[in-house]
Formats: C-alpha cells, sequence, structure tokens
C-alpha cells in the first residue's frame, strides 16, 4: 500500500427526521487530542443540542478508532457514523453529528438511519483525496550541501517536516515509501549526509 484516501477540508451536511435535526460535521483528523478540540468546540458552538456523537479511525494501520452514542440507544449512533467512514475507506478523518429533538422518538431504525445518512451526506460534498504514505527520515549534513539535498528531496515528491539550519543542517523530511530506495541511493552519493529513519 503506497497511499491512502483522506479529506483535506472540514464539511457540513443537515438531515432532519420528524422535527429532530442532525447536523454532521466531517473532518481531516490526525490525533486522538485534535478530535477532543474539535468536539470540545462543537459543544460550544452547539450548547443547546442533546447529543454529539461521533466516529474517527486514525493513522494508516487503521486500528486506530473510535465511536460514540453520547446518550443515544447504544449503537445507534457511533457505529452508523463509523460505518460511512469505513465504507468510503477513509483514515485521519472524524465525524461529529450534533442532534437538536424534536420531541419524536425515532427508534432505534429510524436513529440508525438519520446518522448514517447525514454522515454519509457530509462526507459526500468534501472532496477526497488520496495521498502518498511517507517514510520518515531525519538528515544531518553540513549546510553546504543544502541545495543539492533540498533538489534530492523535491526530486523524490517529498515533504520537509522541520528544518533547522546553522552550520549543519537537520531536516526531518517526507518520502512517500514507493520513493525512498532512489531518496536514498541520491543521498548516499553526496559525502556526509547522515541519514537516519524516525
Amino acid at each position: 500500500m503506497d497511499t491512502y484516501f483522506t479529506i483535506e477540508n472540514t464539511s457540513t451536511a443537515e438531515y432532519k427526521d420528524r422535527g429532530s435535526r442532525f447536523i454532521a460535521y466531517a473532518n481531516p483528523c490526525k490525533t486522538a487530542a485534535e478530535f477532543k478540540i474539535q468536539l470540545q468546540g462543537l459543544k460550544k458552538e452547539h450548547p443547546k443540542a442533546v447529543h454529539h456523537c461521533f466516529a474517527y479511525r486514525l493513522g494508516l494501520d487503521g486500528n486506530l478508532f473510535r465511536s460514540g452514542d453520547d446518550g443515544e440507544p447504544s449503537g445507534t449512533a457511533g457505529k452508523p457514523i463509523l460505518g460511512q467512514i469505513d465504507s468510503k475507506g477513509l483514515i485521519d478523518v472524524s465525524v461529529i453529528v450534533v442532534r437538536y429533538f424534536g420531541g419524536t422518538l425515532l427508534g432505534v431504525p429510524g436513529l440508525i438511519q438519520a446518522y448514517k445518512t447525514v454522515t454519509a451526506l457530509a462526507l459526500q460534498i468534501t472532496p477526497i483525496v488520496q495521498k502518498p504514505i511517507l517514510q520518515n527520515y531525519h538528515l544531518h549534513f553540513d549546510y553546504t550541501r543544502l541545495n543539492t539535498v533540498m533538489n534530492i528531496i523535491k526530486q523524490s515528491q517529498g515533504e520537509i517536516l522541520k528544518i533547522e539550519n546553522q552550520l549543519f543542517c537537520d531536516l526531518r523530511v517526507g518520502i512517500p515509501v514507493n520513493r525512498s530506495s532512489e531518496f536514498i541511493y541520491k543521498l548516499k552519493e553526496i559525502n556526509n549526509v547522515e541519514i537516519k529513519i524516525y
């Protein structure tokens, strides 16, 4: 697997059923800490909403995921939300659905349908992007080699994550996994460049 699918922009969609309003917010999300900030922000924005249900899937192995029903009957909100994220094969995505109760109970099938539908709508209106999986490297080299190293990073379609320049340069870069061997080969042709995976 050289690439993964995610979203880069936040999108919002709304769905109504028998007076209840469901508002879904689909967000790019890299960490559980980032998700907590997103959830707290929506709780402040919608203090009168009765439920703030959610799901997220993070990390390239897909093993970091959570879903929450926030007081709805078990399995009626978080699972359908996560199911929609997974049906599109997305990673590093969170969806939070805010519900305003309309006075009529929707029942378990009605709730599952509402949370599933509003999540699908939010994920339909934001572009899904395919991104390369990156291998991260730490490079240490003499300042005089900076231009040559930068050209190799550019040719390898790499991303610079952090840079510190003094007499010596310390760079943290992400290189697409399918370009990594070519990247290391070119760097080894330059003398005195230390390469570490981190």
